[in-house]
Formats: structure tokens, sequence, C-alpha cells
């Protein structure tokens, strides 16, 4: 319960501070792909379920082909794509901290004690956020992107967040949301 009243507080002054960033970002995103700024897509959420996440859109298509344009270049390395999320939070979907959601396909299909992972919120961030912070970067630089993705980050996921789950305190999730506020500032 402290949890959930920590996220939401933490989501309005959020909100409040950046607001008018994630505005002005989202106007520019708007701009800048010719189409809404809001980014939505289907994650899977706690106990399985899915959801709706909210990002800013990075992403523009041109005669059928999809690149990340360079302003979104720049909200996807400064995280500030990720900001609207701070809504998900404040809808109650989302925690500040948590596993990253993902898309199908991943966490639905854990088996096992993996599956304790589901029984927490997704959150804004996370040890393994922290550790592969520049996953895009890592992942361009292989040969088989999916495969390694598959075989080698996912699976590191699954383990710091399982540890994340037997071991999260409040405190604990105050630590890591300073470093995560340092790592980015």
């Amino acid at each position: 319960m402290a949890k959930h009243i920590f996220d939401i507080l933490f989501a309005i002054v959020g909100i409040a501070l950046l607001g008018w960033l994630i505005l002005i970002c989202w106007l520019l995103a708007s701009i800048d792909t010719k189409s809404n700024g809001l980014f939505i897509q289907k994650r899977i959420g706690q106990f399985g379920k899915s959801f709706n996440i909210f990002k800013l859109k990075s992403i523009k298509e041109v005669n059928d082909i999809k690149t990340i344009s360079g302003f979104g270049n720049f909200i996807r390395k400064t995280k500030i794509d990720e900001l609207p999320q701070l809504f998900n939070v404040l809808i109650g979907n989302m925690s500040i901290v948590g596993p990253r959601p993902d898309v199908p396909g991943y966490y639905d299909k854990l088996q096992g004690e993996e599956r304790k992972i589901l029984e927490l919120k997704p959150g804004l961030t996370s040890p393994a956020t922290l550790k592969y912070a520049n996953e895009e970067t890592l992942l361009a630089q292989q040969e088989n992107p999916l495969y390694y993705n598959d075989t080698i980050l996912f699976p590191d996921k699954v383990k710091l967040n399982l540890d994340y789950y037997y071991t999260h305190t409040f405190f604990g999730d105050l630590k890591i949301i300073w470093k995560t506020i340092f790592f980015w500032t």
C-alpha cells in the first residue's frame, strides 16, 4: 500500500514538474513524425494482463519505411520518450520501480518460478533498466539482434527482475530511483 501511495505521489509531482516538457516534446514529436506524437503500444503488465503503455513517438514513416528520426533519437537517448509513462503510473498499471514491461511473447511466456515477476507491477525503472541503459546500442552491434536479445539480454533481465522480486524494499526502490535520476542527469 505504501508503494502504491508513493507511486501516485511521485507521478503527480513528476507530471507537475515535467508536464511542460512532455507537452513540448509531444508537439515536436508530432511535427517531426507528421502524426500524433504519442505512441501507444500493448505491453504485458501485472499478472500477465496487457495494458497500453504511453511513450513519445520517435519513429517516422516515409514511403512505408520506418526510421528513427533525429528528434526521436534525442528523446530516446535522453529517455524523454518514456516520460508519458508517469500517466501509466497515475492510472495504476505501472509503478515507478519494477520490471520494465515488455511486448507480448516474453514475460507472458515465463514458466515456473520466473512467473513470480508477473506479480509485480511493471516499472519505469529497475536494476535491469540501469544495467541495460544502452540496450539499443548493444543490440545494434549484434549480427543477429533478436537472437542476442532472446538468448542473452532477456534471460539476464529475468534473473535481475527475479532478484528484485525477492529483495525489493521501499528504501531499495528509493536507491534505484536515485541511481536512475543520477544516471540520466
